[in-house]
């Protein structure tokens, strides 16, 4: 029934900087399909081509549906200057997808809504727990090791007590 479990408490591998990118959408009226379909379909276009890509900078990704009407994705990256880099490429995915929504935000006078957030989270500064869960978020994107070899608390494994 899914993914398999990973038993026991483990922690996410990840011990460098790591930049988190949240983006979503909100469907504001379902009826105006032609307004968020497109903005729907885009994404997992991007995300195939950037997990294709090795030297993309993309460790992993989630994809999430939220409050009534919101999906998202939660993508975690070895580093702001690769996300930054694959935002701006002439030749990737993202350019044409990005033109093409700034034109149907127009037209569509309010009826799909879009977010993303960054985050640039610095190495010791990230800590993450998995108790009896299949594969997850950053543990997911960078792989998984027992708690023990980080630390058993979370202060621990964010370098907290070594600073005072």
């Amino acid at each position: 029934m899914g993914a398999e479990l990973l038993a026991g408490r483990m922690t996410a591998e990840a011990e460098g900087e790591v930049t988190v990118f949240l983006i979503g959408m909100r469907i504001n009226r379902f009826r105006a399909l032609r307004s968020w379909l497109p903005v729907f379909r885009a994404m997992p276009r991007m995300l195939r081509e950037l997990s294709r890509d090795e030297g993309s900078g993309l460790l992993g990704h989630q994809v999430l549906i939220g409050p009534p009407r919101v999906l998202y994705v939660v993508q975690y990256w070895d580093s702001h200057e690769r996300l930054l880099e694959y935002s701006a490429a002439q030749d990737k995915e993202h350019r044409p997808a990005w033109a093409a929504f700034n034109r149907r935000l127009r037209e569509g006078k309010g009826k799909v809504g879009f977010w993303h957030e960054t985050y640039v989270v610095p190495a010791g500064s990230h800590e993450a727990i998995y108790i009896n869960m299949p594969a997850f978020g950053l543990g997911k994107a960078t792989g998984v090791v027992p708690v023990g070899r980080r630390g058993d608390r979370a202060a621990d494994r964010l370098g907290l007590d070594k600073a005072q």
